[in-house]
């Protein structure tokens, strides 16, 4: 099959690969119609998170089924299904607590936690290619309207809307809430959403990059330039002085400055400023234990030395991890069939598995208004 293999910081390649094949009873095996660049995906692009030469990308996927295992009985061929970046068991004490993203048996290595094609997350190739090998199928995968109905907006199951909507699961956002939300990538955006759809009363989305701010706009919310404004005094404005009831870090250890800058705390630092006293932040940003490029030597280390004493003074409760996909893909899913949700409309560029490397090196300089990249194997 053809797919994207990585070979090195900045370096991916369009190459034919053996064909992944049925290795366990429970394992599937998709057609994939879409696959989408993840700006996590950037990690490891970047040299910024060690990943083995020869691994196929990709853990934001979709497609058809196209082989089962004897043991699978839910899942049949032909059936139209959205994979979870979560890659989990179903049975081990994280699983039954609902909680895929740490399962505690996938991952060889024996972190808590699995997936396709991405640093630590064990041996399981991704999907930006033609073929996937899904294990524990059954478990794992999400039933899709059969068709082509909803492809843009089915394809944001994978992950980031999930991830954006478990963002605004952490910080607790209710209806009339106010929230704020930090970062207008993809993530960002689908907090923002999100925090709409849970019926917040105020969403702002700080960012500096107009092209992005602008589709924070488009779902609502109210943009707010950091370059040009100061964010606290903004928020408290925005809120009669009080600050946001709820906060949502969508950018992680990469935050950087008007200036281009990198600060790893600057989102968190700023979250804690512009959140009231007694509201919720959840942070769903990347952050990594190592990091041998950080901009400073702790962070290196994963040590991040955010101004924790004022979330403390404040009664600020934080909640951070990899969402759960499957805590939310199913209502998400609904959401969009029923035409309330429509996290389709960030896609900024289709292009075809050939082009994966252009479209790789044009994500990652964010030229062109590259937004979020879809990969169509079939096109």
């Amino acid at each position: 099959m053809k797919a994207v293999v990585y070979h090195g910081a900045f370096d991916v390649r369009v190459e034919n690969v053996e064909d992944p094949t049925i290795q366990h009873p429970l394992d599937a095996i998709i057609r994939i119609t879409t696959a989408n660049i993840c700006g996590s995906d950037l990690h490891p692009y970047e040299g910024r998170a060690e990943m083995d030469s020869g691994m196929v990308i990709g853990h934001e996927n979709m497609g058809i089924v196209e082989e089962v295992g004897a043991g699978v009985e839910r899942i049949k061929v032909g059936d139209r299904v959205s994979v979870p970046f979560n890659l989990a068991c179903g049975s081990c004490r994280n699983c039954n607590d609902g909680y895929t993203s740490a399962c505690l048996r996938a991952n060889p290595s024996g972190m808590p936690g699995a997936g396709y094609g991405y640093p630590m997350m064990g041996p399981y190739w991704g999907g930006q290619a033609e073929l996937l090998r899904v294990p524990w199928a059954d478990f794992n995968l999400l039933e899709l309207p059969q068709g082509t109905e909803h492809e843009n907006d089915f394809t944001m199951l994978s992950d980031i809307f999930p991830t954006g909507y478990h963002g605004t699961e952490l910080a607790q956002v209710s209806p009339g809430k106010s929230v704020v939300v930090f970062g207008a990538g993809p993530v960002g955006i689908m907090a923002a959403h999100s925090a709409m759809l849970r019926g917040a009363s105020q969403v702002f989305v700080v960012d500096k990059e107009s092209d992005r701010l602008a589709l924070a706009e488009r779902y609502g919310a109210t943009a707010i330039d950091f370059s040009k404004v100061d964010v606290e005094e903004a928020v408290l404005d925005l809120t009669d002085g009080f600050g946001a009831d709820c906060g949502v870090e969508a950018v992680g250890y990469q935050a950087h400055d008007a200036a281009g800058d990198e600060h790893p705390e600057m989102v968190l630092d700023n979250l804690v400023r512009t959140v009231r006293a007694t509201g919720h932040i959840g942070v769903v940003g990347v952050y990594n234990p190592v990091d041998p490029h950080a901009a400073t030597d702790e962070a290196k280390k994963g040590r991040i030395a955010f101004d924790f004493g004022t979330a403390f003074t404040k009664g600020i409760s934080i909640g951070t991890g990899q969402c759960p996909v499957k805590k939310y893909n199913r209502e998400l899913r609904d959401l969009i069939i029923r035409g309330r949700a429509t996290p389709g409309d960030i896609v900024s560029h289709e292009v075809s598995l050939d082009d994966a490397p252009d479209a790789y090196d044009k994500f990652d300089k964010r030229v062109d208004g590259y937004t979020k990249v879809l990969l169509r194997p079939s096109a």
